[in-house]
């Protein structure tokens, strides 16, 4: 391998770190476990620095690192759930300049995202919160783009349920 193509990866995983271990904590649930998974994806990228193709975006490349080891480690072990839970608010990051309704308002949306089944949390997080396009989020989850439209339909429907429930 060469160590520029080491050297290169390694110099660009910084920027991405954050919405790695969002997005970690998406497919997880579990804040030591979005750790876990980010350290793991990093290691993954810098000792494969050679499979990355120059002129790809690197997010795209390092996202799907990321959701092979959750799937190889979700299939070989079983996760507990309820360990280690991040709370929703515990996600936010606060800059001091959001008024109190944000706060309130963003951790009832990420708690209610929370809720949706996997494959549609995923989904919601990589199209609406990381801003890949459909086809984007169909390459990396390996499904055809008709099912990105059904999960994010079904995810709507869900949330907007959700949210007439709680206004009732």
């Amino acid at each position: 391998m060469s160590n520029g193509a080491r050297e290169d990866v390694r110099g660009s995983l910084e920027a991405h770190l954050a919405r790695l271990w969002r997005y970690a904590l998406s497919l997880s649930g579990a804040r030591d476990v979005a750790e876990d998974l980010v350290q793991a994806t990093c290691l993954r990228a810098i000792e494969r620095a050679d499979q990355f193709q120059p002129g790809t975006r690197l997010d795209r490349w390092l996202f799907a690192i990321l959701r092979s080891i959750w799937l190889n480690e979700s299939r070989s072990r079983r996760v507990r759930i309820g360990q280690g839970v991040l709370d929703a608010g515990e996600a936010l990051s606060v800059d001091g300049a959001h008024e109190i309704e944000t706060n309130i308002s963003a951790a009832q949306v990420l708690r209610a995202i929370g809720a949706l089944p996997s494959a549609q949390r995923e989904t919601v997080l990589l199209v609406y919160v990381e801003g890949y396009s459909y086809r984007e989020a169909a390459e990396l989850l390996g499904a055809p783009i008709g099912t990105i439209m059904s999960r994010l339909s079904a995810a709507r429907a869900t949330l907007t349920r959700t949210h007439e429930t709680k206004d009732s």
